[in-house]
């Protein structure tokens, strides 16, 4: 690590030691310069439970069958009825559902707020190494009733152990997020026994991530990742990039609830944008409530798609290779079916001179990035709250 990343992994670090010492409640929001957020929840200065990062649903689901093997997943998805699940912490209210209808134990729920603030914080603690982050408060009490609270310096302490040991391993360039696949299984094959060769074609599939191979393992993923490495440098094995897993299913019942509605049918909303952790957090947020998302991370390739699907709204990144976002906007201006469809830049920065161009271009509104749930969704409901619109959700929501 650079001395330039030390110290702002030091300030980045500080500012959970200010958030103990000041007794804070509320939230402290971790953003970086490519979008991606990670969110701790204090209550009276204890952790008491973190959200963002790569993959909520994937975590998700796999802290439920590692702690509460009796439960299946349905059961617990219907323990989210009424559970709002744009919210940022619609885990934890889950958690909080299943404890107070006497479905698990406050001692399996301790277990689980500790391995996933601690899976949260290593998650951070090496983004710092690739890119600069900044930090936010939103000082209000968002958790109102914790099940469980732990003292940051103690969870930091243990994490930093931890990514020590897996420096010195040699896996610091690679995320527990990754999924390993088997691409050389011939050579594979020659090299272990037929035992350890069925297992490898079971689990090494690209199915599952390093953190879902240490649950089903039962081992710590730094046992797992170790285990994997010299197959990973002879090429035989390679770590892949993964889809997040689809976030609980709540019923509509009797009000119509936007949040809710079925997505066939609804309105289409478009992310052209190089990075695929932005597109997946925009579709997570998009879909959560009940709309269809189409990503698209090829800008030269955009305009054809866009033209086929005709999306009702469009949030376009500004900054891509190839084409930008300007000459894409300027282009859906002189196409027709496209010409009056709302497009939301989306950027990292909040200059004026990006906004007066954008708009020089065709562009309808402008969203800064980290992104955000309320940010997305002020955009979405400003633009799409016309009366077909909400009729149609409301006619689907009345024919679930």
């Amino acid at each position: 690590m650079t001395n330039k990343k030390f110290t702002e992994s030091s300030k980045v670090f500080q500012e959970f030691q200010k958030c103990s010492q000041l007794q804070y409640n509320g939230a402290l929001n971790i953003i970086s310069s490519q979008g991606r957020q990670w969110n701790f929840y204090y209550r009276q200065g204890q952790l008491v439970w973190a959200t963002g990062g790569t993959h909520p649903g994937r975590r998700w689901r796999r802290h439920i069958t590692r702690n509460f093997p009796q439960i299946d997943i349905v059961q617990v998805q219907s323990s989210a009825e009424g559970i709002d699940i744009s919210l940022d912490y619609w885990d934890y209210m889950l958690l909080e559902s299943l404890y107070k209808k006497e479905k698990i134990q406050r001692e399996q729920i301790n277990i689980i707020v500790a391995n996933i603030i601690a899976e949260i914080l290593f998650d951070l603690a090496q983004q710092v190494n690739f890119d600069s982050l900044s930090c936010k408060h939103k000082q209000e009490l968002l958790i109102e009733a914790p099940i469980s609270s732990m003292s940051a310096s103690i969870s930091i302490k243990q994490v930093q152990d931890l990514w020590c040991k897996w420096s010195a391993a040699g896996l610091g360039s690679f995320s527990p997020n990754l999924a390993p696949v088997l691409r050389k299984p011939e050579q594979l094959q020659r090299q272990v026994s037929p035992v350890v060769y069925k297992n490898f074609k079971k689990f090494i599939n690209g199915k599952y991530t390093l953190w879902d191979l240490a649950a089903k393992m039962k081992q710590s993923v730094l046992a797992v990742a170790s285990s994997l490495l010299l197959y990973i440098q002879k090429g035989i094995i390679e770590l892949v990039e993964v889809p997040d897993l689809a976030l609980p299913v709540i019923k509509v019942k009797n009000d119509y609830n936007p949040a809710q509605i079925r997505t066939v049918n609804a309105p289409l909303i478009a992310c052209v944008d190089d990075s695929s952790l932005v597109c997946r957090m925009l579709e997570s947020i998009i879909t959560s409530h009940g709309l269809r998302c189409i990503s698209i991370k090829n800008a030269v390739e955009a305009l054809p798609i866009l033209i086929q699907n005709k999306p009702d709204l469009i949030f376009l990144d500004l900054m891509m290779p190839g084409v930008n976002g300007y000459e894409i906007c300027a282009q859906l201006r002189r196409t027709s079916v496209l010409a009056n469809t709302p497009v939301a830049i989306l950027t990292g920065s909040e200059g004026l001179f990006d906004k007066v161009r954008s708009k020089v271009y065709g562009a309808t509104d402008f969203i800064t990035k980290p992104v955000e749930t309320d940010k997305v969704m002020a955009i979405v409901y400003k633009h799409l709250q016309t009366p077909s619109t909400v009729n149609n959700a409301y006619n689907l929501a009345l024919s679930y």
